[in-house]
């Protein structure tokens, strides 16, 4: 057997040296392999040319149908790709097609998805733990404007999780240092960045003019501001929190069935009850978990991709690797969307 691998080889490596066709040489090993297949079926056991060529007819049949299929999976890929390629290049640019091109080929986004994320606005609260990792997927997404709102600035405590930052912009605006590493990541989409706090005379301005928004705040009066001014503008809310080795992520949308995010949490924790990271710490890479889960969301939601979190919350548990999902729905008499279906 081996003395026909062998030639088999030599075949295809003299046939490269003097530049012969590759479907050449397939047709020569393929020859090769006919004439071995022939001499196990007609010559009688134990005859010569049969002990030369080693094996049996079955271990040359099982090989020969193994290569074939190997083959034929591959002129079937080649094939799949170049007609793919005139489709790609309608639905985005070539600048866009290449780097775009494992989210076009994904049947649950596709082209058609990759249009809608080129067109989303999409508006981040906060440029620390959670929104670190979210700007930088969103942005990487291809999401076409993405706006940022936060007040503070970089500190060296802030380097052990928002990866967004760096010691070299220690003392400068969060969003302004976001704002440099996302459009370095992906120049083709627009950053809109806000340096300052949202309060409640900008709030409705500002959120109206995005599709969806990501709040990734540390505070709860800004989550139940950002609540009620999605709840007022129809505008989908996907909200995170953190704390220690912990993190939730919910979709809130009741414009569309789901509740609102204080159907879910009606009432604040009384003062000291939900601790800060500043105050309880956090594990480093949790906000980088919990923040890539809100723009996968925010991915899924654009697109329309799969099942997304209206109506449902996730509750991930770091430190011993356990995840849960608990179905929540409106509260009749929400004082923010009423509770009605």
């Amino acid at each position: 057997m081996g003395l026909v691998l062998g030639l088999a080889l030599a075949i295809w490596a003299l046939g490269a040296w003097m530049r012969v066709p590759g479907s050449v040489r397939l047709a020569a090993i393929a020859a090769l392999w006919a004439a071995v297949m022939l001499a196990h079926l007609v010559l009688p056991e134990g005859n010569g040319l049969r002990v030369a060529v080693g094996g049996s007819a079955r271990v040359w049949a099982v090989l020969g149908g193994a290569v074939a299929l190997g083959l034929g999976y591959g002129a079937v890929v080649r094939r799949l790709r170049r007609r793919l390629a005139p489709v790609v290049a309608t639905v985005a640019p070539p600048s866009e097609a290449e780097r775009y091109a494992r989210h076009i080929m994904l049947r649950e986004i596709g082209g058609p998805g990759q249009k809608k994320l080129r067109a989303a606005k999409v508006l981040v609260i906060g440029a620390g733990g959670l929104g670190s990792s979210a700007l930088l997927y969103l942005a990487a997404s291809g999401v076409g404007c993405i706006g940022v709102i936060d007040d503070d600035v970089v500190e060296v405590s802030n380097l052990q999780r928002q990866i967004i930052h760096s010691d070299a912009r220690l003392g400068m605006a969060k969003v302004q240092s976001a704002t440099i590493v996302m459009r370095a990541l992906n120049p083709l989409v627009e950053v809109r960045p806000y340096n300052r706090r949202l309060t409640e005379d900008i709030a409705a301005e500002l959120v109206a003019e995005y599709d969806l928004v990501l709040d990734g705040s540390d505070n709860f009066d800004t989550r139940y501001l950002v609540n009620r001014v999605c709840v007022t503008l129809g505008k989908p809310l996907i909200s995170a929190a953190i704390t220690q080795w912990e993190g939730q992520i919910g979709l809130y949308d009741p414009a569309r069935g789901g509740p609102c995010y204080e159907c879910v949490f009606p009432l604040r924790p009384a003062p000291g009850v939900v601790p800060t990271c500043a105050e309880a710490g956090v594990a480093a890479p949790l906000p980088g978990v919990i923040g890539a889960m809100m723009a996968l969301e925010a991915v899924k939601e654009i697109t329309g991709a799969g099942q997304g979190l209206r109506g449902r919350l996730v509750i991930f548990d770091g430190l011993y690797g356990e995840s849960r999902v608990i179905g929540v729905q409106k509260r009749q008499g929400c004082a923010v969307c009423g509770g009605s279906a």
